[in-house]
């Protein structure tokens, strides 16, 4: 017999009845029953139901365990009474008499309940990660993680896709968010960077010949904790495709994405190919390039309707080069007074001056700004939008930036409270044609919208001819999901000369190009082929499919939100020794040599 176990606790059924067995792993829960000890064992695999009678000799022994202790019992495999049967379990018909027993691990007072489960305070749950995994959901989590990793992996190669791993020591980026450094003992006063993305390695990988590119990247960002993005480091499908078009990408990514979420899910996925929306669309419609589809509310614009507008504020705006945006909320006139206070509340917690509205109730039009509304007007509200009655409409004003992002968490906010998301479904779009430059205030110049290796829908012709950069368009995607992104992409830009050029509108010389992306620039010298590609983050890939709110609950040892290891008690000290191998001096905080202020985020 092995010196562990014949069977884990998810494999005995009807068919083992009689047979002599050895299990190990975790007391679960331990029941005494007039005399008769019962103990769920758990492991990896399940739960089985042992049992311990008093003519064994050993009952005292078990029944002085502390749960959570790990145990081998041998025995043999017997029935359940009727009564007792447990159609929940897999082994839920049988149960084991035990005939002996061994103690591998014992285990001393828990800090929590593993079973039955009871909430915990979160730094708590993370400074005992390890018995934090044990508890059912967390462990399934992990498990359901790591079927989406084999799946992706599987339909990748079958769509013939190299894996190819990319360094994880490699040089700081000058874009992007902060880097985390890694020094060099070897080279004095240099450092490594922890990849932020493989994105130039993938590049230099099409460059170099291999065509289709995929990898379970790791990536390492300094950026502050969120619920859905993890501080420090995240996992994302890395895909790059030579001699490919956008639609090639989107062919992959829908084949990918459809399936899996459709294998891992009994909800509804959009049908192939996704719903593309144009950038300046999903901003004018839903304040946001992260569109929620399940709302069925729509922003209209308005802003030409009101420019003489008799209320002030409105006027004011409009004629400061403001927009005004309005929302049609089916069927909500009826809703009372105090529906519409919070709503105002929540926008102006969200930045808003206020939030006007009007309602279309029993053949009026009513509301704080009824009187200011002319005939036109409210026609032109009628006809635009398909306002009837029994429906009522929220205004937006502001500057275009402000608006949109009040508009966003508006329509959002109206749709929850309303009842009104789609349940049971992936809704997935891609955003598509994002503008290459957008006006950079303080800068005063032209600066990226987006990710400035991408290529412009337009040639070298255009972009030395145009009066206004704003109007050019890139080959630029986001794919979202419930209004979550899980990708950014895009066509590559791999022609010097167009590269230069884009780059020159930005205000970077040719110089500042050479030396900041020195490996990309000196490979397009070479034969660079057309490619372009895309990593949809895994992390969020789970916690869409597992419905969580936060992401550490599908991360097997996450960070604080402060980005701490409380179980490793990472960040951490070094010894002096360290510090001088490395020809590093740790200033204390008040030094005066100490830089003052942190390195701003910048777009990715």
């Amino acid at each position: 017999m092995h010196e562990y176990r014949t069977h884990t606790c998810g494999g005995l059924k009807k068919d083992s009845l009689g047979q002599d067995v050895r299990l190990s792993g975790w007391i679960h829960n331990k029941r005494d029953h007039g005399g008769v000890l019962f103990i769920d064992l758990r492991d990896h695999y399940g739960l089985t139901q042992m049992v311990v009678y008093p003519e064994s000799g050993f009952i005292d022994g078990l029944s002085h365990l502390h749960k959570e202790t790990v145990i081998r019992l041998d025995g043999k495999v017997q029935a359940r009474d009727a009564e007792n049967i447990n159609p929940k379990l897999p082994t839920g018909e049988i149960e084991v008499k035990v005939t002996a027993y061994e103690i591998l691990g014992e285990c001393g007072d828990l800090p929590f309940s593993i079973f039955p489960d009871e909430q915990i305070p979160d730094e708590t749950r993370l400074k005992y990660r390890f018995l934090d995994l044990r508890r059912e959901k967390v462990h399934a989590n992990i498990i359901f993680r790591s079927k989406v990793i084999q799946y992706i992996r599987k339909q990748m190669i079958e769509l013939g896709f190299n894996e190819i791993q990319t360094p994880i020591l490699t040089s700081s980026s000058p874009e992007g968010a902060r880097d985390f450094l890694v020094p060099s003992r070897m080279h004095p006063g240099k450092f490594y960077a922890l990849p932020q993305a493989p994105q130039q390695f993938k590049q230099l990988l099409m460059i170099a010949g291999f065509d289709k590119y995929f990898q379970i990247a790791p990536c390492f960002r300094d950026e502050d904790s969120r619920a859905d993005r993890s501080p420090g480091e995240f996992y994302q499908l890395d895909i790059e495709m030579s001699f490919a078009t956008q639609d090639d990408i989107f062919r992959i990514v829908e084949n990918v994405m459809h399936g899996l979420f459709t294998e891992f899910s009994s909800h509804k996925v959009t049908a192939t190919p996704f719903p593309r929306i144009a950038y300046r669309e999903s901003m004018l419609k839903y304040g946001t390039d992260k569109p929620d589809l399940r709302i069925p509310l729509e922003f209209h614009d308005m802003t030409e309707v009101f420019r003489n507008s008799e209320l002030k504020v409105f006027k004011t705006v409009i004629a400061n080069k403001g927009v005004l945006r309005v929302l049609p909320v089916p069927g909500s006139a009826g809703q009372p007074r105090s529906f519409f206070d919070k709503m105002v509340e929540f926008a102006q917690s969200v930045g808003a001056k206020g939030l006007a509205y009007l309602l279309w109730e029993n053949g009026e039009v009513k509301g704080p700004i009824a009187k200011f509304m002319t005939p036109d007007q409210i026609k032109a509200i009628e006809t635009t939008c398909g306002v009837k009655n029994g429906d009522s409409i929220f205004f937006v004003c502001d500057k275009e930036t402000a608006a949109n992002r009040i508009a966003a968490a508006v329509r959002v906010k109206v749709g929850n409270d309303l009842g009104m998301v789609e349940k049971d479904v992936y809704k997935f779009c891609w955003v598509v044609d994002f503008p290459m430059f957008e006006w950079d205030e303080e800068r005063k110049g032209w600066g990226f919208l987006h990710n400035p290796f991408s290529m412009p829908q337009v040639g070298l012709d255009e972009l030395t001819k145009t009066s206004n950069p704003a109007d050019i368009l890139a080959w630029q995607y986001d794919i979202v999901c419930n209004g979550i992104e899980l990708s950014s992409g895009a066509i590559r830009n791999h022609r010097q000369d167009v590269m230069i050029k884009v780059f020159e509108m930005a205000g970077y010389s040719l110089d500042d190009v050479k030396s900041k992306f020195p490996a990309l620039w000196n490979a397009f010298e070479y034969g660079p082929p057309p490619h372009g590609g895309i990593a949809p983050g895994v992390d969020r890939m789970v916690m869409l499919l597992r419905d969580e709110e936060n992401i550490r609950e599908i991360i097997a040892f996450p960070m604080n939100q402060t980005a701490q290891d409380l179980m490793m008690n990472a960040p951490n000290t070094v010894t002096e020794k360290q510090l001088k191998e490395l020809h590093i001096a740790v200033l204390p905080e008040d030094s005066p040599e100490k830089p003052a202020g942190t390195q701003a985020d910048a777009k990715r």
